[in-house]
């Protein structure tokens, strides 16, 4: 019988030369750094906490001795559930992207996004190019090994908490209408101004403006012609320019507040993320106020101008179907 030596296997260490992601947080110097801010809406103290972030971020960063300064990137009046209207943040993500960043730091996970597929989605590309996230509220590196997971659940509470304050809101303007009350946007919309309890109050300067569209409109002009001569005469369209479209003749001409009433709900937003207004077609309810507020035209015109607004819709419905 042969015996056999058993052969003793020899292992060497081969030490790692790059460190890791979760060995690097926080340890990289020389490091170019941005920070991220944002405020939701154009209100006084909301402004002052916007001025605020942007002095404290830069101020943070410029103590910091390995740290390079790469600006502040900052969105002022928008909302964090969607990132697609927000340029500050689209900007800084494409320049980050371009190798003009390597650390981002933001004041917290519902700062930075309140939609959780966003923000995972930013986040994982921007390690794809070695780009680092700090929050600061959490105190988490997007590079730590536990990052992405206290990120998802973060997230989450923070889409969370948009949906609430979304449905809470939604919740007070149905109430609002269903008492009656009217909203309207003062400074785009001719021939009203906001009175003293914010109700509806006739501009007469753009009342008569509003008279001649719809006298010229039953003297037989056209939504293009109204608009020409609106133009030629400077008259100032509901947006303050100088051109007038046969568009904005038209919602003129549609608008029940003319008359004294008000349509409430004419619009709605279905999903709480992107937050994009959609025209109500019996989605949800709308309220009509009868005598909100003093007519500029006369029910009876205005019943009038409607008629003849159906009248050549049908005339063109019946030409289109003869061509």
């Amino acid at each position: 019988m042969t015996n056999t030596k058993k052969q003793v296997k020899q292992v060497t260490i081969i030490p790692a030369r790059v460190e890791t992601e979760s060995g690097l947080v926080g340890k990289r110097t020389n490091r170019r750094v941005a920070a991220y801010a944002r405020v939701s809406t154009n209100r006084e103290c909301q402004q002052t906490s916007y001025e605020a972030q942007i002095q404290y971020y830069t101020r943070y960063i410029e103590k910091k001795s390995d740290w390079i300064f790469a600006g502040i990137y900052a969105d002022e009046g928008v909302t964090g559930t969607s990132t697609q209207k927000r340029v500050a943040f689209l900007q800084m993500i494409q320049d980050a992207m371009d190798g003009k960043i390597d650390l981002i730091v933001t004041k917290s996970v519902s700062r930075f996004a309140r939609n959780t597929v966003d923000s995972l989605s930013v986040i994982r590309k921007l390690k794809e190019h070695g780009v680092e996230i700090y929050f600061e509220k959490e105190n988490i590196w997007t590079f730590d090994a536990k990052g992405e997971l206290l990120i998802t659940i973060m997230s989450s509470l923070a889409q969370e908490e948009s949906r609430s304050i979304s449905e809470n809101t939604r919740w007070g303007m149905r109430k609002a209408f269903q008492d009656g009350k009217v909203f309207v946007p003062y400074r785009h919309f001719l021939g009203y101004d906001r009175g003293e309890n914010g109700e509806l109050k006739v501009n007469p300067e753009q009342a008569e403006t509003v008279r001649m569209i719809y006298k010229m409109f039953l003297d037989g002009n056209s939504f293009y012609r109204i608009a020409a001569e609106l133009t030629q005469r400077r008259i100032p369209t509901p947006y303050g320019k100088e051109i007038w479209r046969d568009r904005t003749v038209k919602n003129i001409l549609q608008n029940e507040k003319y008359r004294g009433d008000a349509l409430l709900q004419k619009r709605y937003s279905r999903n709480f993320l992107d937050r994009k207004m959609r025209k109500n077609e019996g989605e949800v309810p709308q309220y009509y106020v009868v005598g909100n507020h003093e007519a500029i035209i006369e029910p009876e015109t205005f019943d009038k101008v409607q008629r003849e607004l159906q009248r050549r819709a049908e005339m063109r419905y019946e030409r289109c179907q003869k061509n």
